[in-house]
């Protein structure tokens, strides 16, 4: 099972990743070259910032795939269709969103409750429109709990079409249920590999009950911290430190449970994207293909215990 890996750039004291983008494109460069399939944009700017720097990405890659981070409610579903469209066909197929759950504006909470299952609830209501609005051949009108469409039309779908890779995560009951029905790809929570394996399961029956549960694919958040490191973890990732031969050998029980990609956090400098590229993804890569040519029982190496994952 080939295993894919994404690049998530970090935050750093000039707030941004993608800073100068002069710099930033040597990096986008590296990271093509050391076999990261994919970015992660996620600005601390916000959406329209998003847009921008995924649109400039597209523009300096010719193969990395673009994981555009998106929130329902800062822009109408109509707006965001037209624009997620026509950034889908200046990928060439290189895109995929990312929905973030985030609380409703201060305006919105005087119409109703804030709350954790108000927040999914849009989430889903906003997904369901994206998906029409990529895939109608006439316009539409569509009055729900948050959003009221009139004459909803895309005229220039995007490759993808409504099969725009949708990436979704979460842990409660409620966020499970809408990523059951939308999401291609889950983003896994930090865990040790049997609680990650049974967050996978609980993803697994959310999609079972809209007959996805086969479509599903898992990310694994990683962050790659150097030795010593002692710095405040943001609890969303698995931590992993040292040698190349030591990171391989603490996400081998995750690519076991059938976890498809790693998104890699905490190497940011030219060297270390060099470095990890050349080096760790490399080293993972082989030792997956070894391990799937000896054909062993799933769950082999998930049930072991392996010192080198540093769980926050």
């Amino acid at each position: 099972m080939p295993i894919e890996f994404t690049h998530v750039p970090g935050k750093p004291a000039n707030g941004s990743f993608f800073y100068d983008f002069a710099e930033t494109a040597t990096k986008l460069s590296l990271i093509e070259d050391a076999g990261f399939r994919k970015l992660v944009v996620d600005d601390p700017a916000g959406l329209l910032t998003n847009m921008d720097i995924a649109a400039q990405t597209l523009d300096r890659t010719a193969s990395l795939e673009v994981v555009l981070t998106h929130w329902a409610g800062v822009i109408e579903p109509t707006v965001a269709a037209r624009q997620l469209a026509a950034l889908d066909r200046k990928s060439g197929g290189r895109l995929s969103l990312r929905m973030l759950s985030e609380p409703l504006e201060d305006s919105d909470a005087e119409a109703r409750p804030v709350g954790h299952s108000v927040v999914w609830q849009r989430i889903d209501e906003y997904l369901v429109l994206l998906k029409r609005l990529w895939s109608n051949d006439k316009p539409f009108d569509h009055e729900g709990a948050f959003y009221s469409v009139k004459g909803g039309y895309v005229p220039r779908k995007g490759p993808h079409g409504a099969d725009l890779t949708i990436r979704l995560g979460g842990q409660s009951g409620t966020a499970l249920k809408v990523a059951g029905r939308h999401a291609d790809v889950f983003e896994l929570a930090a865990g040790s590999p049997d609680e990650v394996a049974q967050l996978m399961q609980r993803v697994r029956s959310a999609a079972a009950e809209h007959g996805r549960a086969g479509k599903l694919r898992f990310a694994l958040p990683v962050r790659i911290r150097s030795e010593g490191w002692s710095g405040a973890s943001d609890h969303k990732a698995v931590e992993v430190a040292g040698p190349p031969a030591r990171l391989a050998l603490s996400l081998l029980p995750y690519a076991a449970l059938g976890i498809e990609e790693f998104m890699i956090g905490g190497i940011d400098r030219p060297g270390e994207i060099a470095r990890i590229g050349r080096e760790t993804v490399t080293l993972i890569a082989n030792s997956l293909a070894r391990r799937e040519a000896d054909t062993p029982p799933p769950g082999t190496f998930a049930s072991h215990s392996f010192t080198e994952a540093h769980i926050r």
